[in-house]
């Protein structure tokens, strides 16, 4: 166990300001983006327009994208379909809980779009260590030894039916070596986790001062296609193995069929 301690404990890098880094050009503007400042883990530049975003009721979120480049072309085509349906559901959720859906374009007052970045693969093997050295050390805060850390890079927008962005964000975020991101066995563990902190920032900033959460009812959830909002069995998972595994804290891997029309 002392071997492990230290092993672990060197690893534990100087704790620095995170950057939004530089944008990828996917969004239709970057425009007046306003770094977010006193953020550690992440690094977030943003902007927004209060007078236009009170005038949406109605988003259609358009599939999210992989930027290409380097960054990301490392990724097979399964690992890009999981990325981008855990991206879809994420945005999905958060989005749901402040304004209306609509899959109609004539009805929309706005379409939502992400596009991810950037993917820092996590490290698989060494994942193992950091879970075993879970399990002696107590409490949410775990430690994660060289080579596991992995991280995520996205970018949103929201751009009404004329074509005026009204809010945007470039998001970065990497895992740290001490904090409650889990290891992972996936080379996607860490940006399959920050799908949901980077969806719930791109909602916020899409959001108007003052507007209040929408109650998503039981059975009419409009992102029900992605599964539940809460996959208890992830968190039993990761629990018991400390462990993120995405087959069991992911979105559902395929969607729901469409309701086929009798009367066609």
């Amino acid at each position: 166990m002392k071997p492990l301690t230290a092993l672990l404990l060197a690893a534990l890098p100087l704790t620095a300001c995170a950057t939004a880094g530089k944008p990828s050009g996917a969004l239709s503007s970057y425009e007046g983006l306003t770094p977010r400042t006193g953020t550690l883990r992440t690094g977030i530049a943003e902007r927004k327009s209060e007078p236009d975003l009170t005038a949406v009721r109605r988003v259609m979120l358009e599939p999210a994208r992989m930027a290409p480049g380097p960054e990301t072309g490392w990724l097979n085509d399964k690992e890009r379909a999981l990325l981008l349906r855990e991206l879809d559901a994420q945005m999905c959720f958060e989005i749901t809980e402040r304004y209306e859906l609509t899959y109609d374009p004539a009805q929309a007052d706005a379409r939502v779009r992400a596009v991810v970045t950037r993917v820092r693969p996590t490290g698989r093997f060494a994942s193992t260590a950091s879970a075993a050295a879970g399990f002696f050390i107590p409490g949410p805060i775990g430690l994660r030894v060289p080579g596991t850390l992995g991280g995520l890079g996205a970018e949103a927008e929201m751009v009404t039916d004329g074509g005026r962005q009204v809010a945007a964000l470039v998001w970065n975020r990497d895992a740290t070596a001490v904090g409650t991101d889990d290891p992972s066995l996936s080379r996607l563990g860490d940006a399959l986790q920050f799908a949901e902190p980077f969806a719930d920032v791109a909602a916020a900033t899409m959001t108007p001062k003052g507007l209040k959460s929408r109650k998503i009812e039981s059975g009419e959830d409009p992102c029900a296609q992605f599964g539940p909002r809460f996959r208890p069995e992830g968190f039993l998972a990761g629990l018991a193995s400390g462990l993120y595994v995405p087959q069991m804290s992911g979105a559902k891997a395929v969607p729901k069929e469409a309701p086929k029309d009798d009367g066609a």
